[in-house]
């Protein structure tokens, strides 16, 4: 993720900010051009409804953008659409086909959780150049989310949501957005991490097998690495919740769950990578550096750019990454809290993790020709 400022007053703000705290400026995140930009409502009755105008340093410069609806209607978005786009939802919000049932306490906290989850996901796709297109008559394997709750049927039963992927379409259950509960759910299943983001990153691994590997020339190799994915899917995860991960699972996985099936290992390592994009990312935003004393030390030199796959070699994205994690795990130590980072990153564990980076690099470039 990179660093944003405020364009009017040039303070520091987050992704997630809607307001300026030093000039109170209202924010929109424009993405076509990757800035968090200040700007004012036009009032004028005479103008389109939701215009905004865009606020620099010496004021008003232009009148190039619209607030996404959800942004104007409901405050659980804070993007900006192109003046020219007929869409009334920003790019992240479009691809939302079901949002929670908004009757139901604590559902529209929720929903804003979830959409915040999204935009981040949305921005890091985008960052790394991947093909991303709603589902509809230009693709209708393209990209949708349903934002779904447990519901009880009239005879008492409760009926389950669960979180996964189908033909492009990624089913969250709205309890995920709840802290307590997504925490009860870590203990019972003993996940050393367990977060939205995380989820809404492991599924999108399942929609980009279907959109990059399930008949490309990449196959083969991942078989190679990963397993055979026509291994029958249900019997391998009713085998994993009766009998659990191998004892020796750490030594080619990146978690318990991974073991489950080859497509559970693609993206286990895929939302991984993702993690591994924005966390080195801001790294580097922030101009974060380790100078070792000793070579047994970790280092770190992450450049100031975005990591989009291809800028820079895999081995040394590979280092950078393990010394911001020492930094993370140090920083956390620090505070009393568990390691924010509770992962081991063996050579057959960095090896599926090359094969993700490389399929990334292959699709962005495809997209760019």
């Amino acid at each position: 993720m990179r660093i944003f400022h405020c364009t009017h007053c040039e303070n520091l703000i987050f992704f997630e900010n809607s307001v300026c705290l030093s000039c109170q400026h209202a924010l929109a995140y424009l993405p076509e051009r990757g800035v968090l930009a200040a700007f004012e409502p036009e009032t004028g009755v005479e103008r389109d409804a939701g215009v905004v105008w865009l606020v620099g340093p010496h004021g008003r410069t232009e009148q190039s953008h619209r607030l996404c609806s959800n942004y104007a209607a409901h405050a659980v978005c804070n993007w900006a659409i192109p003046v020219e786009d007929p869409q009334v939802l920003c790019q992240s919000c479009r691809l939302t086909r079901i949002i929670p049932d908004l009757s139901i306490s604590g559902n529209r906290e929720a929903w804003y959780r979830l959409e915040v989850a999204k935009r981040r996901l949305i921005y890091s796709l985008l960052e790394l150049g991947l093909p991303l297109l709603k589902r509809g008559a230009d693709d209708p394997c393209g990209l949708e989310f349903d934002f779904l709750g447990d519901s009880t049927q009239p005879n008492g039963d409760i009926s389950r949501v669960l979180t996964g992927h189908e033909n492009g379409v990624i089913r969250i259950n709205v309890a995920e957005a709840d802290d307590v509960e997504r925490e009860r759910q870590r203990q019972r299943h003993r996940e050393p991490y367990r977060t939205l983001l995380g989820h809404f990153r492991h599924e999108i691994g399942h929609y980009y097998w279907d959109k990059l590997l399930r008949s490309g020339a990449r196959l083969e190799g991942f078989r190679q690495l990963f397993g055979d994915e026509r291994n029958d899917y249900a019997q391998a995860l009713e085998r994993h919740y009766r009998e659990g991960a191998p004892s020796d699972w750490e030594t080619s996985y990146i978690s318990a769950y991974a073991t489950t099936h080859p497509w559970e290992d693609w993206a286990e390592t895929w939302a991984h990578f993702l993690h591994m994009c924005d966390a080195l990312e801001t790294a580097g935003a922030v101009g974060l550096r380790l100078k070792p004393r000793r070579q047994d030390e970790p280092s770190l030199s992450v450049p100031s750019l975005p990591l989009r796959p291809g800028v820079r070699d895999f081995s040394g994205t590979i280092e950078d990454w393990l010394g911001v994690t020492y930094v993370l795990n140090s920083l956390n130590r620090g505070l009393g809290l568990s390691d924010g980072y509770p992962f081991v990153l063996t050579q057959k564990v960095i090896d599926k993790l090359r094969f993700v980076h490389d399929t990334v690099v292959e699709a962005a470039a495809g997209v760019g020709q």
